[in-house]
């Protein structure tokens, strides 16, 4: 199951490329499409750098007293040298809202936050088995990985918005030919929306991967597959108060109220599907 989702983000990130490439030959303007580019990569790498700062801020984060949380250190302590890395940073957001995520650029500069909801609603095993999923992600640079997809997606989004611009000043293509209404059309519209699944399909995938990842470092599917059962209602119940859209796909389960209803445009895999794959893990081993 690993090796599957890994390479389905291989592929998903060509497939992003591929657009990209596409849209730019669509255009046939180079210049245009590097512009994109380094916009983009300004942009994202901006936000790979200081990933933590911004959303640990976002959310109101402090770090936890290691008097006061002695037990979730001992915890976060105990998985990060059972996934054979650093010990991170604890944070704890004043959230009602049960949920957890892990930030930061590379393992040695991770931070894993929790809500106090997190640590009001689930038993010491399933605790464990978030913890185990969060380290997951650092372990398999996903920090990284969604980076790279926003990079990509980013840049399809500006070309789309320059030639939508292009278009209504009467711009033209380099090689003179003007974009007729169908290439329009699917460059302004279709590619970024294209985009946009695939990069919320790559997310999915590594939700899998942190999930199957941080079940072998505990050696205890049942638990995560416990505390996820958990988590997805109490985060229904009790949604993030506050937050951004745009950082949902960082936290373990979906936080904000009114979840799409079409499951292409969801960050995280269906509760049913992880729970199944966690479970039949555990009838594996």
């Amino acid at each position: 199951m690993g090796f599957e989702n890994q390479l389905k983000t291989v592929l998903l990130l060509g497939l992003l490329t591929g657009i990209l490439l596409a849209i730019g030959a669509l255009i046939g303007g180079r210049s245009g499409l590097t512009i994109a580019l380094i916009i983009a990569l300004v942009m994202n790498f901006l936000t790979y750098w200081f990933s933590d700062k911004i959303v640990l801020f976002m959310y109101g984060a402090k770090e936890a007293s290691k008097t006061k949380y002695h037990k979730l250190y001992e915890l976060v302590k105990e998985v990060s040298r059972k996934a054979s890395l650093p010990m991170p940073k604890v944070y704890i957001i004043n959230d009602k809202s049960p949920n957890a995520f892990a930030t930061g650029r590379n393992p040695s500069h991770s931070v894993v936050a929790f809500t106090q909801g997190i640590l009001e609603l689930l038993d010491e095993h399933e605790l464990k088995g978030v913890i185990a999923h969060e380290m997951a992600h650092i372990k398999n640079r996903d920090m990284l990985i969604s980076t790279m997809a926003a990079v990509i997606a980013g840049a399809i989004s500006y070309i789309a918005f320059m030639a939508r611009f292009a278009a209504i000043f009467g711009g033209s293509r380099d090689n003179g030919r003007g974009m007729n209404i169908i290439e329009l059309l699917v460059l302004v519209i279709l590619a970024p929306l294209i985009a946009l699944i695939i990069r919320l399909a790559i997310s999915r995938s590594r939700e899998f991967l942190a999930d199957e990842t941080g079940a072998k470092t505990i050696k205890d599917p049942i638990s995560l597959a416990n505390a996820l059962t958990k988590l997805n209602s109490g985060a229904k119940a009790i949604p993030m108060r506050h937050g951004n859209e745009a950082t949902s796909h960082l936290f373990i389960v979906y936080p904000f109220s009114g979840h799409g209803l079409f499951k292409l445009f969801s960050t995280h895999p269906s509760l049913q599907e992880r729970v199944g794959k966690l479970r039949s893990m555990a009838a594996r081993m």
